[in-house]
This record gives structure tokens, C-alpha cells and sequence, in this order.
């Protein structure tokens, strides 16, 4: 009996979705023209900073499917976070910049929604406009704090401190990487702000490893702590917390998306990035930290012993105390042996095949981290920065 005409075009589907090979997916950077690379930098915002786990992805692609009020997300992810870190409140940034910025304006602010609108202008308003931090901390992304109106006050010591600050000071700023290059230390800080009835807060952007870090700076009394979501915590790029008391965490809400009436607008963190730094977070903190060094160890390893052989070629590991704290590998060379200089190399690995990033150094040597990587790429990186060396040898 012949097939009916419904039953006909049902099964000729079904045959033909079976011999249908799955659809290509796109490769958008190839299509582009945009180099991809093997990491041996670290967590550079220029080289886009860290690589998202797949829970990671699997959050942001299931969050994409369903509304929610952002303000509720941002209430319930912040409780979590909060409990995770040891902090009184939490809050989902779009990175440790606008964490800065939001965290210095609530202060400034508080909850008076009058002088929410009115940020940055200071003048006239009664506001506080200063901003205390040591020179040895004074770098470019102090630019945070003083969007919001404020100004850097520069200190050295205790006794500078005590000069400082007047009606105006707002904050006392720490910046974690930099804390060897002051000359008041972490505790003492703290002791400080509290002695004047200052706020304290602290930037530690990149500066987990160890995991420690997430809870130290809450548990030791600063006001607010500021990290990136998209570096060792390997969260969204783009995202980052802002973490510290309530008072500071609610006011800072205040200057943030949805709220339009504020210098905070901007920093619009969408419901997918709020998730996924939460879940990021999670996993980060519950993860083999022990493990996971003795892997990085063993892959420097693998490129340290490949290319220490080399005739003319020294190699040093070493792990930074403040931020970033990974295994680094130097690579150094006699340039009257080996004639190439690191920007030569550098651009020898970044046009080869595949295409590989180096950190930088001075004119006879290279800094390689392997934190970055995925399993398997430190021989590549070994065996191609030998071929380079070897090339160059006179």
C-alpha cells in the first residue's frame, strides 16, 4: 500500500536529516582575519586576559534563555559571593576598575540619591573630594577613583598620613601589587583609617593566586576590596567584585546599572556575566589549588629543561610575592653567542606557526608562564623558543 502524502514527507525528513552532516560551526576568527596564540604571557587585558571553563560557558548560555530582574540577581548573587569571601556584602562588577569607581562613589554619596545624580562634581555639594594613597601605589588605574571627582593625596609615612587628612579625605587607598613599594604596610593601614575614622580599601585585581587572597583583606578590616573576574578566577573578561561592608556595597548599588541617574551607567554587567562570576568563583575557591601548582611546575619544568642545554642560554624560575604568583620562567642568553634580541624573538613566535605570545624582559631575555596554556602547549612553546635560540646561535 503506498505511502500517504504526510507520512511520506514525514519519513523522507527523517532520511534526509540523518544523511545531513551537522553544521559547520563558524571559526570567527579565521573568518576575521584575527590571530589566535598560545599564552606563555599571563593575564593580560590586551591578550584578553584568561580562558573561560566550559561550567563557565554552560552558565552564560543557560542563563541567555530566561528574564530576571537584574536588581534580584545581583541581591542573591551578592549574598553567596559574599558568604564565600567572608565580606559583609558583594556585588557583580563590570572589572576591578568600576569597582573602585562605584565603591569611591558610594562612599562619597552614600544613599543620598541628590548627590548620586550629582557625581562628579564635587563643588558645592558638601561632599568630601580626596583621596589618600601612598606614592609608592600611584599608577594609572588610580584613574578610577578620581572619575568620580576625587583627587590623590600622595603620602610616605604614618606621620604624612596624620597631615593628610582633613574634611575632605573620603578614602585611604592600598594597591596590594605594589604593597613592597610603600612604606606602611597592609595592617598598619587599616589601624590608620580607623584611627581617623577613614575608610581603607585595597585594589588586588591580579592577585589571586593563592585563593586566600579572595578572604584576607575582608577578614583583616578594609572597607573594600576590588578583584578581576577574568584572570586566575578564569570568570568573564569583562566582569570583576567589588566586595567589602554593607554600607559601602549598598550605596556603590546605587551608582550602578539599571539606575540611569548616575556615573555608573556604563558599567552595565548583563545577568549571564553575573552568574557566570559567581559560578567561576565557586568552582575556583572549592578547586585542587595544590594540584594545580604541582601541574604548572612540572610543565615550566618540561620548557626549563628543554632549553637549558643551550649552548650560551641561562634559565631561572621564579615566583612574583604580590600578584600573579605563578612559576615564571627566564630565559636569558650571551647576545654575543645567540644574536637576537627578546623583541626579535618575541616576533619570531608571534608570526610563527602557531603563533605563540612571550612575556617581555630586557634585550637578552624572555619571561614564559605556562598558567595560561592548555594541556600539552608547553612543548610547543619549548620546542619552538629552542628552535629560535638554536637558529640565532653564531
Amino acid at each position: 500500500m503506498p505511502l500517504a502524502g504526510p507520512m511520506l514527507g514525514s519519513v523522507l525528513s527523517s532520511q534526509t536529516a540523518k544523511a545531513s552532516p551537522a553544521a559547520k560551526k563558524r571559526d570567527l576568527f579565521k573568518e576575521l582575519g584575527v590571530r589566535t596564540f598560545i599564552n606563555a604571557a599571563g593575564t593580560l587585558t590586551f591578550m584578553t586576559g584568561s580562558l573561560m571553563h566550559d561550567y563557565v560557558l554552560d552558565t552564560i548560555n543557560g542563563a541567555s534563555k530566561d528574564f530576571c530582574l537584574l536588581d534580584e540577581l545581583q541581591d542573591k548573587v551578592g549574598e553567596k559571593i559574599a558568604s564565600l569571601v567572608h565580606s559583609e556584602a558583594a556585588v557583580v562588577t563590570s572589572g576591578a576598575f568600576s569597582g573602585m569607581t562605584l565603591a569611591l562613589a558610594g562612599i562619597l554619596t552614600g544613599k543620598d540619591i541628590k548627590k548620586v545624580e550629582q557625581l562628579p562634581h564635587l563643588e558645592g555639594t558638601g561632599m568630601k573630594s580626596e583621596v589618600i594613597c601612598q606614592k609608592g601605589h600611584d599608577i594609572v588605574y588610580n584613574h578610577a577613583l578620581t572619575n568620580t571627582g576625587c583627587r590623590m593625596v600622595m603620602v610616605e609615612t604614618a606621620e604624612d598620613v596624620a597631615k593628610a587628612v582633613n574634611e575632605k579625605t573620603a578614602l585611604m587607598h592600598f594597591l596590594n601589587i605594589e604593597a613592597d613599594k610603600g612604606k606602611i604596610m597592609h595592617e598598619e593601614w587599616v589601624a590608620l583609617g580607623k584611627k581617623y575614622n577613614i575608610p581603607t580599601s585595597i585594589d588586588i585585581a591580579a592577585d589571586v593566586p593563592p585563593v586566600s587572597n579572595l578572604w584576607k583583606f575582608n577578614d583583616m578590616g578594609f572597607d573594600f576590596v576590588v578583584i578581576s573576574g577574568g584572570k586566575a578566577i578564569r570568570g568573564p573578561q569583562s566582569a570583576g567584585l567589588l566586595m567589602g561592608k554593607k554600607y559601602v556595597v549598598e550605596a556603590a548599588r546605587l551608582h550602578m546599572p539599571p539606575r540611569g541617574f548616575n556615573i555608573g551607567r556604563g558599567m552595565k554587567v548583563n545577568k549571564e556575566e553575573i552568574l557566570a562570576m559567581y559560578v567561576a568563583l565557586e568552582h575556583y575557591i572549592k578547586q585542587d589549588h595544590d594540584k594545580e601548582w604541582k601541574d604548572w611546575e612540572k610543565r615550566i619544568a618540561h620548557i626549563e629543561n628543554t632549553i637549558k642545554p643551550l649552548t650560551a642560554v641561562t634559565t631561572s624560575i621564579s615566583v612574583p610575592k604580590l600578584g600573579n604568583v605563578t612559576p615564571n620562567l627566564k630565559i636569558a642568553w650571551d647576545l654575543a653567542l645567540i644574536k637576537l634580541t627578546n623583541k626579535e624573538l618575541q616576533e619570531h613566535l608571534r608570526t610563527g606557526e602557531p603563533s605563540i605570545e612571550v612575556g617581555g624582559g630586557g634585550e637578552n631575555f624572555i619571561n614564559v608562564t605556562v598558567w595560561m596554556m592548555k594541556p600539552g602547549q608547553e612543548k610547543i612553546v619549548a620546542s619552538r623558543i629552542k628552535e629560535e635560540l638554536v637558529k640565532a646561535l653564531a
